[in-house]
């Protein structure tokens, strides 16, 4: 490799490390943390409540909140309703919901609707509600129901007395009530939580904690963690104004003490998010991995402190849908959303945060600019790529210039290194007179990569997780989800060793485009152990991220073969414009 080559790839080295310094200076990963053995630290105020013992259930009661007569339970009650956004199923036992799919979303063979609630056990359901801490059992008793519809909402209520024996040895009762309420058109739906115990109740104290809310273990849709590297889950929280992320490895846990206005679980596509009436004060992050054969469990778990009194209602507000920032942000203004929330930011979730973000939203822009004139997603990507070759084509060839002129030296660069060889301090002298005689600036062959990286890596993070590009058709038959990568046929059986399932065209075409790149570009030189490293970089790279990016989504691989088909013809351009501009020397 030449000095130039070699001065570029430092660079480059460089630009990545800084990033990674940036990111990690101003938005650090918080620590992780192992759960406490007590799940809340009891304030002064709590101490008061004296520790509570779980007793029995009673016959549930009428407590003036669902309305409801009194009924004995006498068995598993399963109970579905619609909306026009989601179908979810709930079970009588606890009051938990064990389906959620969103209609107007199906998986990527598009064959069913996406399940929203994994990895379900027959004690670890969605929602479900613990009597202490976070390493407190769900409750999983029979509890009575109760549906309404009322001006287009639909409620779903369940609820039970329960009985607690006090420090003292006496016993109290309370009714625990779980209401679900769900608007027609809204991913996000309310849960209200009511505690309502007797006149001789001190409040809840359970291992100095209130009770638990548990989300489901696991947001879908399924993945498969092996073959489908670019899927992710993340933990996040918004402290301080911020949003932050976290990922745990299997078997992890992380504690948040922070005062937390909402929290949640996002993958590529679909979030859950979290909104307690009341910024929460401890969450649990769990990545449980049970069963090894499955994708690892994220499951948030979200602490009410101790109760003090006899009657309390917690309300949450949960978001369970699309990580779609056009959707997200309707809960930043109050005439936009039903519940009047203001620059609330969950949309946030469907940003980078940190110093790509300002590249992302003006990228998203040209996107959906482009969209608006062809609504093709796929050509949205072509048409941006092309944009950005034509914006930062003269420092393509400023550079292209600066790489000829090297290569034009490298005779009068090899006496220098012959000439004072074992003299260094002398050869850097040298070469420096020999670049301002020929005024040339080693550095100038790398300006213009070092301006283009932060705008490629943007655009990869950008078009590897746009929500817009699900199930978004560039060609029929062929790239029907720019969110997957293309398939052709299917084979009988996975291949050995590599899992690969379907027969793709499209990596092989960036493969090829990148092969052709590398032969056209290429300048044979007198070095033979140059030319050998040149032609291990022309076959060997593209053969390497063949095999790394043969899953990539469609979408992502798209932009790379086109960003090579174009920096192809810029090359051919800027070479004509060179012989040009070298016959009218002449």
């Amino acid at each position: 490799m030449n000095k130039n080559t070699v001065i570029a790839m430092v660079l480059s080295g460089l630009v990545i490390a800084v990033a990674m310094f940036v990111q990690y200076k101003f938005f650090p990963p918080a620590p992780v943390q192992q759960p406490p053995s007590t799940a809340v630290a009891a304030t002064d105020q709590q101490a008061e409540v004296p520790q509570n013992t779980f007793v029995a259930e009673t016959a549930p009661a009428d407590f003036g909140v669902l309305e409801t007569p009194d009924e004995t339970v006498i068995g598993e009650q399963i109970v579905t309703i619609k909306t026009n956004v989601a179908e979810i199923t709930f079970t009588n036992r606890g009051g938990d919901i064990i389906s959620y799919k969103l209609l107007e979303h199906n998986n990527s063979k598009g064959d069913s609707h996406v399940e929203m609630v994994k990895n379900l056990t027959d004690r670890n359901r969605a929602f479900s509600i613990a009597l202490g801490g976070a390493q407190a059992p769900a409750l999983n008793q029979f509890f009575n129901v109760k549906e309404e519809t009322v001006n287009g909402k639909r409620t779903v209520g369940f609820f039970k007395m329960i009985s607690i024996k006090n420090q003292d040895g006496s016993v109290s009762s309370f009714t625990l009530a779980k209401r679900y309420t769900f608007l027609p058109d809204d991913y996000m739906f309310e849960l209200a939580v009511t505690v309502s115990g007797d006149a001789d109740m001190k409040g809840l104290n359970f291992d100095n904690a209130g009770y638990t809310l548990r989300t489901m273990p696991q947001i879908g849709p399924d993945w498969d963690v092996k073959a489908d590297r670019y899927e992710y889950r993340n933990f996040f929280a918004y402290i301080d104004g911020k949003k932050k992320d976290a990922t745990l490895k299997a078997n992890q846990t992380k504690l948040i003490t922070d005062s937390v206005p909402w929290a949640g679980i996002s993958g590529k596509y679909f979030s859950l998010i979290v909104i307690p009436s009341t910024p929460a004060q401890q969450i649990l992050y769990s990545a449980a991995q049970p069963n090894a054969d499955r994708v690892q469990d994220g499951q948030l778990f979200f602490l009410r402190p101790v109760i003090t009194g006899n009657k309390v209602t917690d309300v949450y507000r949960i978001y369970l849908g699309p990580c779609s920032e056009n959707i997200l942000s309707t809960y930043n203004i109050p005439s936009k959303n039903n519940y009047n929330y203001d620059n609330l930011r969950i949309d946030t979730v469907a940003v980078s945060s940190g110093i790509w973000r300002p590249l992302e939203v003006l990228l998203k822009w040209l996107l959906q600019f482009f969209y608006k004139l062809i609504p093709n997603w796929g050509v949205s990507i072509i048409l941006v790529t092309i944009l950005i070759k034509v914006i930062f084509f003269p420092l393509t060839k400023k550079s292209s210039e600066s790489t000829q002129q090297m290569q034009k030296m490298q005779p009068k660069i090899k006496e220098l290194q012959e000439k004072y060889k074992g003299k260094p301090q002398k050869l850097n002298e040298e070469m420096a007179k020999l670049y301002k005689e020929a005024g040339y600036n080693p550095l100038s062959g790398c300006l213009p990569l070092l301006i283009q990286l932060p705008i490629l890596f943007a655009m990869y993070r950008l078009f590897n997780n746009y929500f817009e590009f699900r199930g978004a058709m560039f060609i029929p038959h062929w790239i029907p989800d720019l969110s997957i990568g293309d398939s052709v046929l299917q084979f009988p059986s996975p291949i050995p060793f590599l899992g690969w399932t379907d027969l793709r065209i499209l990596p092989i075409v960036y493969v090829i485009s990148q092969m052709v790149f590398g032969k056209i570009t290429q300048t044979p030189t007198n070095d033979q152990q140059q030319n050998s490293t040149m032609k291990i970089m022309m076959y060997g790279m593209p053969l390497f991220f063949f095999f790394m990016f043969y899953n990539a989504p469609s979408g992502l691989l798209l932009y790379w073969t086109c960003t090579n088909f174009l920096m192809l013809v810029q090359q051919m351009i800027i070479k004509a414009m060179m012989k040009q501009k070298k016959e009218v020397r002449k």
